[in-house]
């Protein structure tokens, strides 16, 4: 029977913050620093090191185009939704006569503000509007009934 190779020695000089992290390392492993350090330096000298980390970005990069292509979606979805509202609050709200529309451009600049500052608290640190209407759904809550927050 053929024995193989007696594995040869190294000696090296290691700074000691590296040699520490190396010690920790090993006993978190439960490894000898001679094997860690072995498979640190056959990996480090491996011809397809470069090509793994390469592999590991582009597969992290893939998840955040497929992230930022899906926020793309949604805002564009969001953009559109508030568009066809607009139009259709538009279409159906009849004009007010002059003197009741001097009146509502008052109150409509009471209301703007109004609405600009709840907008501003629940951005802070309110729910969203995502988490509401889960809830909504998870507690049946029906909307043509009095008193719902949809109807």
């Amino acid at each position: 029977m053929v024995k193989p190779p007696r594995k040869q020695r190294l000696s090296v000089y290691l700074d000691p913050k590296v040699m520490s992290r190396l010690a920790e390392h090993a006993a978190r492993r439960d490894l000898s620093r001679s094997l860690v350090a072995e498979a640190a330096i056959e990996s480090f000298l491996s011809p397809d090191a470069a090509e793994r980390q390469e592999a590991a970005i582009t597969k992290r990069l893939d998840q955040l185009d497929r992230r930022m292509t899906r926020q793309e979606r949604d805002v564009a979805i969001a953009v559109e939704t508030l568009a066809v509202f607009v139009r259709f609050w538009l279409a159906t709200t009849p004009s007010l006569p002059e003197p009741a529309a001097q009146a509502a451009h008052a109150k409509a600049g009471e209301r703007y503000d109004a609405f600009v500052t709840a907008l501003g608290r629940r951005l802070a640190r309110g729910p969203k509007l995502r988490q509401e209407i889960s809830e909504d759904i998870d507690s049946g809550v029906d909307a043509n009934q009095p008193g719902s927050p949809v109807g």
